[in-house]
């Protein structure tokens, strides 16, 4: 989608000790652009070698999103004219900056009251602190849209409590403040009606750990507490089609967690199955990689994602006719062979590379 031209779409204030950055399209729900990458990449560069900032802001425009992702049309636009390597620019420099926010040397603190998915998640989850306001909600929901969790995923989500990742990447549910402060995904839970407070204190020079103890509360129980020894049960398999018998198990039976079993079996249903069995074997080889090992992985699926049908169908109907009626290719678990999931995961003449500080 073409940037408002109106607006720049990513602001940097210095303030006292800080630097603070503003996502700043909040008519696209803050959707992360290649020239937002970019920007963020250069400017977080130049603040980690300035003595007089010693920590970094992240904050955005508007209140129902934080970031919503990255810019879906624009890489549909690109991929459907041919334009592949610029498409694939996006992501090999948006996993440069994810990997640049999980060393950065500073503390860097991402105030979150809203919607975070996606791209939104890899420039806030790799940070030091992420703080969940009242309207937090995170979710990983790429395999609706025929695509991955990405942005650093692969060794994010394993990394979660039992098999909370795998639930959140399978289902593209969301987590509240609480069930995300008790998996890891925030860190702090503050209220909505003290952000401004909290920024302008994050602004002086009394360190981030002590301001975020002073202002944090708890979170209380999410809705999830109560289903996680489910998920860890029923998400144990190795394979989609197995997971999703369990489910059926569970479902078919009186217990409390039946309904429970029922939604999410459907919800996984709808999403595409490529991208289902891909996902899986993503985040189960995820557990053993490193960090730049994990981001290589991702450029590898991208970079065979972006010749094929689902991505562009899954965004077509979720982001551009808005029908959500996707046509998958192939429609089955069933059709999609082992070779084909592997396939994805081969080495490629043209690998990501990051600096080795990032490895």
């Amino acid at each position: 989608m073409a940037p408002d031209s109106t607006r720049p779409e990513i602001l940097f204030e210095r303030r006292g000790a800080a630097g603070i950055v503003i996502l700043n399209r909040p008519q696209t729900l803050n959707a992360v652009t290649l020239g937002m990458v970019g920007a963020l990449t250069r400017q977080l560069k130049e603040w980690e070698g300035d003595a007089a900032v010693s920590r970094v802001l992240v904050t955005a425009a508007g209140e129902r999103a934080f970031s919503a992702g990255g810019d879906l049309r624009a890489l549909f636009d690109l991929g459907r004219a041919g334009h592949y390597q610029a498409a694939l620019e996006y992501w090999r420099t948006e996993y440069a900056l994810n990997a640049l926010i999980k060393r950065y040397r500073k503390p860097y603190v991402s105030l979150i009251d809203g919607i975070v998915m996606g791209g939104g998640a890899g420039i806030s989850i790799h940070g030091s602190h992420r703080v969940a306001g009242d309207r937090f909600a995170f979710a990983m929901p790429e395999v609706g849209i025929g695509f991955i969790p990405d942005v650093g995923a692969t060794w994010f989500l394993p990394r979660l409590p039992g098999e909370l990742g795998l639930y959140c990447a399978l289902t593209g549910e969301r987590l509240g403040p609480a069930d995300a402060l008790a998996a890891g995904i925030a860190s702090h839970r503050v209220a909505s009606r003290r952000f401004s407070d909290l920024l302008a204190a994050l602004c002086g020079n009394v360190p981030v750990d002590a301001l975020l103890g002073a202002f944090a509360e708890p979170a209380g129980e999410g809705s999830l507490s109560a289903r996680r020894p489910v998920i860890d049960r029923l998400f144990t398999g190795d394979s989609v089609e197995g997971i999703l018998d369990a489910l059926a198990a569970e479902a078919s039976g009186q217990g409390a967690d039946a309904e429970f079993a029922r939604f999410i079996a459907a919800s996984i249903r709808s999403k595409s199955p490529t991208s289902l069995k891909i996902t899986l074997a993503q985040l189960r080889r995820g557990r053993n990689l490193d960090f730049a090992e994990c981001m290589r992985t991702e450029f590898r699926i991208v970079s065979r994602l972006l010749f094929g049908h689902d991505l562009y169908e899954g965004i077509r109907s979720v982001i551009i006719d808005k029908d959500q009626a996707p046509h998958w290719r192939p429609s089955t678990l069933e059709a999609v062979s082992a070779a084909e999931v592997e396939r994805h995961f081969q080495p490629q003449a043209d690998e990501l590379t990051l600096p080795s500080s990032d490895q």
